[in-house]
């Protein structure tokens, strides 16, 4: 940035200025009030008759728009240096030299930070522009001759409203302007930007001999010589009172302009001799550093970011009020799961997990992803999942739920979609059957080390409607483990999904510990930290192979039965026989022996070949079932006296501590009750 080019078609520049001078020194002066001898006016501002500059007289602008006719454009040439920048409501610095030396500060300056004495280094008499990391960004500027600029820094300066005098002290000696007592600190955030620029330099002092006795040059005119710019605020000199005929001032005009440009350099409080031919001014290279106010860009970000930040954390509050707050812990299976929001920039997402227990020794394991963030979709989520924990009381296959949830979706928030698995876990067949609403896929870590990788999605993501989910199924033998996860956990903006994906499996195939050390493991090797872009969510579990007095406490006993009268009695004999080998207490034996002959005779009576006896029992509970081939499932109902069938289904609710039935896979179904074993 040139400041003296662009100075020099300012007001108040080397030749117009001169000629102004002369003009005015030729003209007659006023008499002074009283009769008095003519006066020189020396306030600055004041005005003579525009006629006498050629100048339309007031009004004359707007009487010619009355009129019709064209108005004067309006100039500029009444303005200098300080009454543009002194007027700008920014801060304003104009420094010289390697040391930064002061050639200017603007009334704004002075107001924030004090007065300044010219001439005096920055690293002194600025120390503000040292605290605000500016003096090494002015080093770069003078250096490459570019700009630089710094964004929002807080500036704490002097008592707002103070005399700039109270404050010329501690500018001089280079100390920051402290606030006095009781007074109020300003305070407040600017954007600065430091141009290099160009000025005239202030020519030598004259020897005392030559000078002529003139008025000593004002603060303001010695700031204006020092960027290279005249300034007419001066008081005009007695000599400047002769009579010149109008040839003469325009034979002096070039000479006029010259001796006004050498206006004393600041301090010396001279003006120098009126020079012989003219010679070219030395330029000094400097920087203009100019403060813009952004207090109120700043204050509104930051309310703004305040306000992002309730609302993250209500709807983190939302979000992990809505997951489980304690997993449930099937008898069969170990499981763990955790839950990291975005970081603090990040709005908060919809991932969800949870462990249900259907009966039997079942278990569902759910991970789900709603697209978005924010409370609204911390809200879809909450409500997906308590969906899911309804549909799985119904015992229903896993793409069945899922296809209740497809449509459920749609109907919650028609612009919202959801990926989602649903898997359930039946030791009794040591296979995880599952249905992917276009999730990404389980991984199965084997007893051996190997790990694989399920299907592609079985369907597409839940509130797309009108799609038909299919469930599928993988081995989870003793002694393996899997993972669910949501997508925070693999995806990376620079990177292919499925990378991370890989990447997963091949710390997953590492991995060993307890399911929760094995959910820390995972969250840390693909580098999740508290400033991850994205919501993450896994699920880990694990079916341990049990060996010594955990195996004891572990048992399957099954019976095929092909009907007739002896079925029932055969069912009464098997199960009183198993539960004697467990050794579970008398009172056990003959409840569990009673409900395994109801059981029987319920599916003798409206069922249908094949039909089997399961009886299983875990450390804390005994497991009864009976399958058959017929799908419909019993109900509970309320028999009449009369009625000589109808009581065996109500006899199992009530001697049981739960029971429940659901349809298999192969057309049949399978009608269940458990009973809690007494602790220790």
């Amino acid at each position: 940035m040139n400041f003296t080019r662009w100075s020099a078609r300012l007001p108040r520049t080397q030749r117009r200025t001169a000629a102004r001078a002369d003009r005015a020194a030729r003209r007659p002066q006023p008499a002074a009030a009283g009769g008095g001898s003519g006066s020189v006016p020396a306030a600055r501002g004041e005005r003579s008759d525009p006629s006498d500059r050629g100048e339309p007289p007031p009004g004359a602008a707007a009487q010619a728009l009355e009129d019709g006719l064209p108005a004067a454009v309006p100039t500029l040439d009444g303005l200098s240096v300080h009454d543009v920048l002194g007027q700008v409501p920014a801060l304003v610095a104009v420094v010289y030299g390697p040391d930064h030396r002061i050639a200017y500060v603007n009334d704004s300056y002075t107001a924030i930070f004090g007065a300044r004495t010219p001439g005096a280094a920055a690293r002194q008499a600025l120390p503000e522009l040292q605290e605000l990391g500016l003096l090494p960004l002015m080093d770069q500027v003078l250096r490459s001759g570019r700009p630089r600029t710094v964004k929002s820094r807080r500036v704490s300066g002097a008592r707002a409203g103070a005399a700039p005098g109270a404050e010329g002290a501690a500018a001089g000696s280079g100390a920051a302007s402290p606030a006095s007592a009781g007074g109020r600190v300003r305070h407040g955030y600017y954007t600065f930007t430091c141009s290099p620029i160009e000025m005239a330099a202030p020519p030598p002092a004259p020897a005392p001999a030559l000078a002529p006795a003139v008025a000593p040059a004002t603060a303001s005119s010695a700031s204006d010589s020092a960027l290279g710019i005249a300034s007419s605020s001066a008081p005009e000199s007695e000599a400047h009172t002769a009579t010149h005929t109008e040839a003469d001032a325009e034979a002096h005009d070039e000479t006029a302009a010259d001796a006004a440009a050498l206006v004393a350099a600041p301090g010396t409080g001279q003006a120098p001799s009126m020079p012989g031919p003219r010679a070219e001014q030395p330029r000094l290279r400097g920087v203009l550093v100019f403060g813009a106010d952004v207090t109120d860009q700043v204050e509104a970000a930051e309310r703004l970011r305040a306000s992002e930040r309730l609302q993250r954390q209500a709807a983190v509050t939302l979000q992990r009020s809505l997951l489980p707050q304690e997993l449930e812990q099937p008898d069969d299976l170990r499981v763990a799961a955790t839950y990291q929001p975005g970081g603090t920039d990040a709005a908060v997402g919809g991932d969800w997990y949870d462990v249900i227990t259907l009966g039997a020794g079942r278990t569902a394991l759910v991970i789900g992803d709603v697209m978005g963030r924010g409370v609204r979709a911390a809200a879809v989520m909450g409500q997906l999942r308590t969906a899911v924990r309804a549909y799985a009381r119904l015992d229903l296959p896993p793409h069945e739920v899922l296809q209740l949830l497809d449509g459920l979706a749609a109907e919650i928030d028609p612009s919202q979609i959801a990926t989602c698995v649903y898997a359930v876990h039946d030791p009794n067949e040591n296979r995880l059957v599952y249905a992917s609403a276009g999730h990404l896929p389980i991984l199965v870590r084997d007893p051996d080390g190997t790990v694989s990788r399920a299907a592609e999605p079985t369907g597409p993501p839940l509130g797309t409607g009108g799609w038909l989910h299919t469930s599928a199924s993988l081995p989870f033998g003793p002694g393996s483990s899997a993972v669910l996860y949501t997508d925070g956990l693999v995806e990376r903006r620079d990177k292919d999904i499925y990378e991370g994906v890989a990447a997963l499996e091949r710390v997953f195939a590492g991995a060993t510990g307890t399911p929760q050390v094995m959910c820390d493991r995972l969250i840390r090797a693909l580098g999740i930290t508290a400033e991850h872009d994205d919501d993450v969510a896994v699920l880990v579990l694990q079916h341990p192979a049990r060996t010594g007095h955990d195996a004891e406490l572990f048992h399957n006993a099954a019976l095929d039965l092909l009907g007739g009268v002896e079925a029932a009695p055969r069912a009464r004999a098997f199960a009183s026989g198993v539960l004697a080998s467990w050794r579970f207490p008398m009172e056990l034996r003959d409840l569990g022996v009673l409900a395994a002959s109801e059981l029987v005779a319920n599916s003798l009576q409206h069922g249908v070949p094949p039909m089997r006896l399961r009886l299983r029992r875990t450390d804390r509970r005994l497991i009864i079932e009976v399958t058959d081939g017929d799908e419909h499932l019993p109900r509970r109902r309320r028999a009449e006296p009369a009625d000589e069938a109808g009581r065996g289904i109500s006899i199992v609710a009530t001697i049981a501590s739960s029971w429940g039935s659901r349809r298999t896979p192969g057309g049949g179904k399978a009608v269940w009750c458990e009973f809690a074993l007494p602790a220790g």
